[in-house]
C-alpha cells in the first residue's frame, strides 16, 4: 500500500483546499437560504398580525358603534345616555389607536398599564374570560340544538339531519306513531 500524501503533498493540499472551499461555499448557501426562509416568516407573521390587528379594531369599532345606537335611544342626558356615550367614544378612540399603532407599541402599552394599575388590568382581564366563557357558551348551544317551549312545555330543537349523524342515539327511544292506517290491522 502507498501513501499518496507522502508522494504527492501539493495534490493532498490542493484537494483539501477544493473541500473547505465547497464546505464554505454550502455554508454561505444555507445561511442564505435560512435568512430567506425567515424573513418570509417574519414578512407572513407581521402580515397575520396587521390582519389581526385591523379585524380586532374592526371588532371593537363595531361595540362602540352599539353602543353609541343604544345611547341615542335612551332618554336625552339621562346617565346611561351619558355612560354608553363616554364608552363609545373610548372604543371608537382605542379602535383608531389600534390601526395607528404596530403590535410592538401595543404590547409595550398594555405591558406599562399593566404595571401602574395591575388591580384595574387584573380586573378586566377577569372581565374579558367571562365575557368570552359567556361567548362560548351562548355559541355552543346555538349549535347544539336550543330549547324552546310549545303549549307549556319545554321541547329541545330538532338537530338537523347532517348535523344528527354524529350524534349517540343508543339510549333513544323510538318514538310512538301508529303506522297503521286508521280502522285498519297489522
Amino acid at each position: 500500500m502507498t501513501d499518496h500524501t507522502k508522494s504527492n503533498p501539493a495534490g493532498a493540499q490542493d484537494l483539501n483546499e477544493k473541500v473547505k472551499a465547497t464546505a464554505a461555499s454550502a455554508t454561505q448557501e444555507a445561511k442564505t437560504r435560512a435568512k430567506d426562509v425567515a424573513d418570509t416568516v417574519a414578512s407572513d407573521a407581521a402580515r397575520y398580525a396587521d390582519d389581526a390587528k385591523g379585524a380586532a379594531a374592526d371588532e371593537v369599532k363595531g361595540v362602540a358603534s352599539a353602543l353609541r345606537t343604544a345611547a341615542d335611544e335612551l332618554r336625552s342626558g339621562s346617565p346611561q345616555e351619558r355612560t354608553f356615550s363616554q364608552l363609545a367614544d373610548g372604543l371608537a378612540d382605542a379602535s383608531d389607536s389600534m390601526r395607528d399603532k404596530d403590535l410592538g407599541e401595543m404590547v409595550g402599552a398594555v405591558t406599562d398599564f399593566a404595571k401602574r394599575n395591575p388591580f384595574v388590568f387584573l380586573g378586566g382581564a377577569a372581565l374579558v374570560g367571562f365575557a368570552a366563557t359567556r361567548f362560548a357558551k351562548a355559541s355552543e348551544t346555538g349549535a347544539r340544538g336550543e330549547r324552546y317551549a310549545y303549549e307549556g312545555r319545554e321541547m329541545e330543537r330538532p338537530v338537523p339531519t347532517e348535523r344528527a349523524q354524529g350524534l349517540n342515539t343508543n339510549n333513544v327511544a323510538a318514538p310512538a306513531v301508529n303506522t297503521t292506517p286508521k280502522g285498519g290491522t297489522q
